[in-house]
């Protein structure tokens, strides 16, 4: 119980005025995110917590925004839901979704949304869908469909849609890669992303790479997931140039998550909770 109380205490002693965040870029002195486009990065406190680093990992329902290639790696149903509860004033950003796999097939809905940033109200639905390929090897397909905002009917799909193709090949027990290859918006790939996910004793360590198709600097995440105690892991992370931190705790098929990430100026507070059945 110690153990716990330091690391809570280390997550909010760290400071946050001099930390720099790359991911957030400056236009005309407004501050764009990442996530306000179609790609994965800030979905789910697990990965967060480790540094947006989860290409290769993508083991739990997030991976329909992933890696859908990653949803084959359980049997069942799971959901998940997320919510930023500090320093909203700066955004909302609160994604959630559904998964369900059975014998190498897989299925995936869900839903990111941010408000209270300056490109209005990105607003993404996504239906993926996966097959194992073998014992080592899976693929998975998603479809991301923009909606409008504002709108008086629930937008089934939307005005714009873009796709992701994930492969995931897992050649040893404790190492795993993936590759994402993105479609956002018009034709052709955009982003490419490389990860590679290994394990060893209570440690899982990840490290992607994503390279733009069209001349933007390739970024770099890093983490570690660190399980001291079987149901409390701890996470850490580097996420293209910004610090993150993590934790969490999982009991049967609950499981709840915390990440912090220290953004240009401020840092901001993710809780996430999935339920697996």
């Amino acid at each position: 119980m110690r153990t716990i109380y330091a690391i809570l205490c280390l997550l909010w002693l760290i400071p946050v005025g001099g930390v720099c965040d790359p991911e957030s870029i400056k236009t005309d002195g407004q501050i764009e995110f990442p996530f306000e486009s179609a790609r994965p990065l800030y979905v789910g406190a697990r990965a967060l917590g480790m540094g947006n680093a989860f290409t290769a990992v993508a083991d739990d329902a997030t991976a329909g925004f992933w890696n859908p290639a990653g949803l084959i790696q359980w049997q069942g149903v799971q959901l998940f839901g997320v919510n930023k509860f500090h320093n909203r004033e700066d955004y909302r950003f609160d994604p959630k979704g559904i998964g369900y796999s059975y014998r190498g097939y897989s299925l995936f809905w869900g839903n990111k949304i941010a408000l209270g940033v300056d490109s209005g109200v990105p607003d993404f639905n996504y239906y993926g869908v996966a097959r194992q390929l073998g014992a080592y090897a899976a693929a998975g397909l998603s479809l991301k469909f923009k909606r409008r905002h504002p709108s008086d009917v629930y937008q089934f799909f939307g005005y714009q849609t873009a796709y992701d193709l994930g492969v995931l090949f897992k050649p040893r027990p404790y190492l795993k890669f993936g590759c994402l290859v993105q479609n956002l918006e018009g034709y052709g790939i955009q982003w490419i992303t490389l990860g590679t996910a290994y394990r060893y004793a209570a440690f899982q360590f990840s490290a992607d790479v994503a390279i733009s198709t069209e001349g933007e600097t390739p970024e770099l995440y890093i983490g570690t997931e660190w399980h001291p105690f079987r149901v409390l892991p701890i996470r850490f992370g580097v996420s293209n140039g910004a610090l993150t931190v993590g934790m969490g705790i999982k009991w049967k098929g609950v499981g709840i998550n915390y990440a912090r990430i220290f953004e240009e100026g401020f840092a901001s507070d993710f809780i996430s909770a999935a339920l697996r059945f």
